[in-house]
């Protein structure tokens, strides 16, 4: 199987975290494509041989400098986009964790353009990607103890 993003030969595994702190949620501006530019919450592709739960806690640090604790899962969503000629460019299985920070700096690093803490009710004031709000929504609700779907 190939390693290409764009123009996979099948859908890669990718994680994220959404952090919780205080009524804020954790996003990254991404510096690569797809969704260069948008704001998002950390998160990247699954390493062999890595759990899905350790690559969270991995992007995390390498985007935002934090030290972060997995909660649960927050959701399960595939991106899939097509090519003008509806050839599929990406396709990605994302499982998103909810989080919450422990230690560090916050710094953009790895993969960020800028890294910062949002206020939830904030969200509709930047660009984010497809389905953010919801995904942020479903983790305020495992926080509180509620299902995240």
């Amino acid at each position: 199987m190939s390693d290409r993003r764009e123009y996979p030969e099948a859908p890669r595994v990718g994680v994220g975290a959404v952090v919780l702190r205080d009524g804020h949620v954790l996003l990254v501006r991404r510096d690569h494509p797809p969704a260069r530019g948008k704001w998002s919450i950390p998160g990247g592709l699954v390493h062999l041989g890595e759990t899905t739960e350790a690559a969270a806690v991995r992007e995390v640090a390498e985007e935002c400098g934090l030290s972060v604790r997995p909660r649960g899962v927050a959701g399960v969503v595939d991106r899939i986009i097509s090519d003008p000629d509806g050839r599929v460019r990406y396709h990605y299985v994302l499982i998103d964790y909810l989080a919450i920070p422990e230690s560090g700096e916050l710094r953009a690093g790895s993969d960020a353009a800028d890294a910062r803490w949002v206020p939830i009710g904030e969200l509709d004031r930047y660009e984010t990607t497809e389905g953010l709000a919801a995904m942020v929504a479903k983790a305020v609700r495992l926080s509180e103890g509620g299902a995240s779907e």
